[in-house]
């Protein structure tokens, strides 16, 4: 099970992983918290879209994660309390995080257990979300990482946490040093087709990438973890090696 915080980020960071798991018969869920509202809009003809002008680009951005997630071939998708329960909440200080929905103003208890229910439902051996920083310090990246790690505590199924490393760049800011490196160049194709499906968010030029600031990053051949909770044997190179 990988834990996002808005439609694209379960591409940019993990796309390949989900998609080598997906491919190797493995039971993917991922669960989106939030329909990313507040993401700036690339094409210049959806920009009405955005939340300063017909404010739909929420439920736009779901037909982008469907088609994502179906070129990474997930077939078990939830949004964290049902679509449309938690809204993004923009960067810190931005007037978004005042939205009576945001996301990383909610209720943590409520969060808490919503995903608890979706673990419990699910029953995943190994889950996947950010590190403390949310990777590179958006609050609902953050509300993701604590809402996981305390919904985990007591799953009994959970016997590995790991947290994105994204080496190579996936993220400015992003980078730590992987305990675990998935090997993902057998699985590039879905996951260029997964990012290309994020038209709003993600301008894709193999071998790059780029976001709304239009700086290319490249898609790199791994994607990298850090083992938060349970055994290290065998986890270098498979999140589930060793269990």
């Amino acid at each position: 099970m990988l834990v996002h915080a808005h439609p694209d980020d379960e591409s940019i960071t993990t796309g390949g992983t989900i998609a080598a798991y997906a491919a190797s018969g493995a039971d993917v869920t991922v669960v989106t918290c939030t329909l990313g509202e507040e993401g700036e809009i690339i094409p210049h003809g959806l920009d009405q879209l955005g939340s300063w002008a017909g404010d739909q680009l929420g439920g736009y951005r779901a037909g982008e994660l469907m088609a994502a997630l179906r070129s990474l071939r997930v077939t078990e998708h939830r949004y964290l309390g049902g679509i449309g329960r938690w809204r993004d909440s923009g960067m810190a200080g931005t007037p978004a995080a005042n939205h009576p929905r945001a996301f990383a103003g909610g209720r943590l208890a409520e969060q808490v257990a919503q995903l608890r229910e979706i673990l419990d439902e699910r029953r995943p051996e190994v889950v996947v979300t950010y590190d403390s920083s949310g990777g590179y310090g958006h609050p609902d990246h953050i509300r993701a990482h604590e809402v996981t790690m305390a919904a985990v505590r007591d799953a009994s199924s959970v016997r590995r946490v790991f947290h994105i490393a994204a080496p190579g760049g996936a993220v400015p800011g992003a980078e730590r040093e992987a305990s675990t490196v998935i090997d993902i160049r057998a699985q590039l194709a879905a996951k260029i087709a997964a990012l290309r499906a994020h038209a709003t968010q993600v301008t894709v030029r193999p071998p790059n990438f780029a976001l709304s600031n239009g700086v290319p990053q490249p898609i790199a051949e791994s994607e990298g973890y850090v083992l938060a909770q349970g055994p290290a044997d065998g986890a270098a190179t498979d999140l589930f090696g060793g269990l």
